[in-house]
């Protein structure tokens, strides 16, 4: 019987990450390639010069804890998994498999400079606006289908269709109960997506608000069953003595949203992104993932965006990048703003409306990143029921979204509008 070949990836995260020989030709699909060229953070360097990495390493790492968290899972969950989910060790190694795959190919429909463009996403026949998950699925059930349904390793031991994958990326409600059972893995408060991102943004931007303590919780995670609507479920969570662990998580996100991902600079600079985005696209927005639409989608790379800059094809806003002529802030709220704060800003935007002075109004909802107040982990106790993170946890069950509002305006007109700003201020 002949052994599949081992590779190995160097990470500056995780270390060594191992492939075989299939998921090795899957990496090397064009359509995966193609995550090289897109940064996992953006325009994000031109404030934190060391942003430059790419979805395609970040990928590799979500693969990388999806399968250490799944291991773990297994191992300290074994008598649950098999009652519930009527579990054998085959089944278990398929689904470990699917988990694998899904966790890898988990952001190959992403479009250029990553989230920001994604307000560029057509709308659907539903009127609901295609998000980077739709493209994903696409991509797996067609550009990929093939590498993945008939690769001997596949054909011999699992026989995994790219449905599978793709359904365990979108939550499809096909999936069968205990595969949604492991989509906490790819999408959930407590996923190897952001356990990977936390770590890998926080090293390249050079911080430490996004170091938590990972190993702590690969070895406290764990199958827990919870009541929910008087129906027993059995979810991902941590055993008590890694509650902590998880702790450190969720203030982990936190302070990477105020300090990183919501800074002032960063954000101004997802918005020129935008809409030198929709300066440079046919019809102002991305193709839809549709037939030769989605292989139009699939041309559309950092590479390609920012050569649209470069020869000023991206209109005024492809210009500011070039020359890092950025909108600044004239107005900003608390994190937690008042309420005459929000009437302020109103007041302020209309002023300089009728000034004639472009406005950009940013908040924090806007974010990708934003939905703190979701972030809720389940705590299995030893001689108690089940609880919530935030029932043990000072700090997280204290921790409130950020509603923070910011208005931008050009750094010619700056000088005006500090002038409206103060005259506003003082009227009130």
């Amino acid at each position: 019987m002949s052994v599949s070949r081992v590779y190995e990836i160097r990470c500056p995260i995780h270390g060594f990450i191992e492939l075989d020989e299939w998921e090795w030709e899957i990496i090397n699909q064009p359509a995966f390639q193609r995550l090289r060229r897109i940064r996992q953070l953006g325009l994000t360097d031109y404030v934190y010069p060391g942003a430059m990495h790419t979805r395609f390493e970040h990928s590799l790492g979500v693969m990388h804890v999806a399968t250490r968290l799944y291991d773990s899972i297994a191992k300290r969950s074994e008598g649950v998994l098999k009652s519930e989910f009527r579990y054998n060790d085959d089944g278990l190694r398929k689904d470990r498999r699917i988990v694998r795959l899904a966790a890898l190919l988990h952001d190959v429909g992403h479009a250029p400079l990553s989230h920001a463009a994604e307000d560029l996403m057509p709308q659907r026949a539903d009127g609901r606006h295609y998000r980077h998950e739709d493209y994903t699925a696409a991509i797996i059930r067609t550009d990929l289908r093939d590498v993945i349904e008939n690769h001997p390793l596949n054909q011999t031991n699992y026989q995994i269709k790219a449905d599978e994958v793709a359904y365990l990326i979108e939550g499809s409600a096909l999936l069968p109960r205990r595969l949604l059972f492991w989509r906490d893995l790819i999408s959930s408060q407590m996923d190897a997506d952001r356990m990977d991102y936390l770590l890998r943004d926080s090293y390249h931007t050079g911080v430490r608000y996004g170091v938590y303590d990972l190993d702590r919780l690969v070895n406290t995670v764990c199958a827990v069953a919870v009541e929910r609507e008087s129906v027993l479920q059995v979810v991902i969570g941590v055993s008590e003595d890694g509650w902590h662990a998880a702790e450190s998580l969720v203030l982990a996100r936190y302070y990477m949203f105020t300090q990183v991902y919501f800074h002032k600079t960063r954000r101004i600079y997802d918005y020129h992104t935008v809409e030198a985005m929709r300066a440079a696209l046919p019809k102002g927005q991305l193709p839809p993932p549709e037939g030769k639409g989605l292989q139009e989608f699939l041309k559309w790379d950092d590479w390609r965006f920012l050569g649209t800059i470069q020869s000023g094809q991206a209109g005024e806003h492809g210009r500011r990048i070039l020359e890092r002529r950025h909108y600044r802030v004239v107005y900003s709220t608390a994190e937690t703003p008042l309420p005459n704060e929000w009437e302020l800003a109103e007041t302020i935007q209309q002023r300089l409306s009728g000034a004639g002075i472009p406005c950009y109004a940013d908040s924090a909802e806007k974010s990708a990143w934003y939905n703190l107040e979701e972030m809720e982990v389940v705590v299995k106790r030893v001689h108690a029921a089940p609880v919530l993170l935030s029932t043990l946890s000072h700090p997280v069950q204290n921790l409130k979204g950020v509603k923070q509002l910011r208005l931008y305006v050009p750094p010619e007109q700056r000088d005006r509008a500090e002038t409206i700003v103060a005259e506003v201020k003082r009227n009130e």
